[in-house]
């Protein structure tokens, strides 16, 4: 018995010796020492309509628009590089664009059947998940400045028409123009080639010219923003996805953010910017692979034209459309801006 119990001490002793010699394991070394923190890659990404257009129909102008998106991805690389919110550069990339004749928004907004602009615009912030929309404006110089004061100023998400600009006046700081602000030659002759031949957009070889941001801050928070003056020879108050969040908008901190151009209807049944971020969060795909799944499997075959721009939560890039072209940019942390227009320009 002595014997027996003796050589238990023993084994137990050796045990216990092998036990204090090995290495911590795996757990126990992350919690004592975690690994360090990863550095954010932060950025912007712009787009400024999708379209079967041509480079040799937007020859003419095509200059100008790349020095106007540059400006945008500029306006949003100077808050971004300054530590500033992902929120504040889309909106400073928004008004930049919104404010060159060039594109369907603000000051180039298409005509609507009548003859007038009515601009939509919406922004929503990923890390609050707060958003403000603006639709049917008519005097608004910058709808995406109302967009962002009707998400901070107001407990509402959407502010149409008259009262939304009944809000800005009561706000203040907003600046208004006269109809006329809105004309342009190129806008003015699409809408009567529109009248003439009995259709609801212009020509196929056009730029309809949309404009979006999305944006990736150094703190990690993402926000996206659209802004537009919807379709040419629109009718009776049309709203189409740019002003719907989860539509033609949507940022979550958790998964990604998103802008889109293109046929508005579809996008809106297929709350395309939203599925988008949801395939991102719930099923982990890729960002370029969730939207491809939807822009070029879901909707192309259906006849839903365009495309989106979005970044995730750790800075991957995509742009998807299922036209011959889309404007798109982007710069990153080395403030070196891309800016393309066809489908190749990539390569």
């Amino acid at each position: 018995m002595r014997t027996h119990h003796t050589a238990r001490i023993a084994i137990l002793a050796v045990l216990l010796t092998y036990s204090c010699s090995q290495p911590p394991r795996p757990a126990e070394t992350q919690a004592s020492a975690p690994p360090a923190a990863q550095p954010v890659k932060w950025g912007i990404v712009i787009h400024t309509g999708a379209g079967n257009f041509t480079l040799a129909g937007i020859a003419e102008r095509k200059d100008a628009m790349q020095a106007a998106m540059n400006d945008a991805l500029m306006a949003g690389y100077r808050v971004l590089s300054g530590g500033g919110s992902s929120l504040d550069a889309v909106q400073a990339a928004i008004v930049i664009l919104e404010g060159s004749p060039l594109f369907n928004a603000g000051k180039g907004a298409v005509f609507t059947h009548e003859g007038t602009n009515e601009l939509d615009a919406s922004i929503m912030d990923g890390s609050t998940m707060k958003a403000g929309a603006v639709a049917g404006l008519k005097h608004i110089k910058n709808p995406i400045t109302l967009a962002r004061l009707v998400m901070e100023k107001s407990p509402h998400v959407m502010m149409a028409g008259e009262g939304a600009e009944a809000f800005a006046k009561e706000q203040g700081g907003i600046k208004f123009v006269d109809q006329k602000y809105f004309y342009t030659d190129r806008a003015w002759k699409a809408l009567q080639d529109a009248l003439a031949e009995e259709k609801k957009a212009a020509k196929a070889d056009d730029h309809h010219g949309t404009v979006g941001a999305v944006a990736l801050d150094q703190h990690g928070n993402l926000a996206a923003a659209t802004s537009t003056g919807g379709l040419t020879n629109k009718r009776f108050g049309r709203i189409g996805d740019s002003p719907i969040i989860g539509a033609g908008t949507y940022a979550n901190n958790q998964s990604c953010a998103v802008s889109s151009t293109g046929i508005g209807e579809y996008w809106i049944r297929y709350t395309v910017a939203h599925d988008i971020c949801a395939r991102v969060q719930y099923q982990s795909m890729p960002i370029q692979g969730a939207a491809d799944a939807i822009v070029q499997g879901e909707l192309k075959p259906i006849g839903g034209e365009g495309g989106v721009i979005g970044l995730d939560s750790h800075g991957n890039l995509m742009m998807s459309f299922n036209t011959s072209g889309m404007g798109r940019g982007y710069v990153g942390a080395d403030g070196k801006p891309i800016i393309m227009f066809a489908a190749d320009d990539h390569k």
